[in-house]
């Protein structure tokens, strides 16, 4: 999903779990256009109330691929009030070119990040700390230890993958380059700069 889209969403977050009832058209809109799959679909359905369904729905749509945003536009129908709302934030926000514009100075970049910043970076990830931390170099089989030592905290997880990478990189595991795996991984590099702030 392009940064942008990601950023409107995660910026409307509240609103779209206030005004949005997913069950009926938007979970099964987005089943059929193979965005979502059944086990993603039962998840989103075992929540026990609609704003949850919502949050959960919200959580899932960023790893779903490049169809995902505009799929969940058109799935909508039902609140168009909702749909118009987004494609407004679309046109005022600005584009990829500038949204790269801030830059932190070459000190910041190349120091290795605190275990305090790791970890407000790790609460920040959400579902994106698998992809970010695989484009950083860690094995399929040190994420699956993660996941398995933490498996009721994706903090808890995330940040576990965070301190292996930092350990083994040593003086390279820089801040310019976690900038570069969140990019890789389609997170808006805002995350990391409010983590740094």
């Amino acid at each position: 999903m392009d940064p942008v889209h990601k950023a409107v969403l995660r910026k409307h977050r509240l609103y779209l779990s206030a005004e949005l009832l997913v069950g009926d058209t938007v979970v099964p809109f987005l089943f059929q256009e193979d965005i979502l799959t059944d086990s993603q679909v039962e998840d989103i359905e075992s929540q026990p109330t609609n704003r949850l369904k919502t949050l959960r729905l919200l959580d899932l749509l960023p790893t779903r691929g490049p169809r995902a945003f505009h799929a969940f536009l058109r799935s909508l129908e039902d609140f168009r009030w909702v749909r118009e709302r987004l494609l407004l934030e679309l046109q005022t926000t600005p584009g990829p070119s500038s949204t790269d514009a801030w830059q932190l100075p070459d000190s910041v970049l190349q120091r290795v990040p605190s275990d305090r910043e790791l970890s407000r970076l790790a609460s920040r990830l959400g579902a994106e700390w698998e992809p970010v931390l695989m484009d950083l170099g860690l094995s399929a089989e040190a994420l699956f230890r993660c996941r398995y030592d933490h498996s009721v905290s994706a903090h808890g997880a995330a940040l576990a993958g965070l301190v292996q990478w930092r350990r083994s990189e040593g003086r390279k595991a820089t801040v310019q380059r976690l900038l570069q795996s969140l990019r890789a991984a389609g997170v808006h590099p805002s995350v990391l700069q409010d983590v740094l702030m």
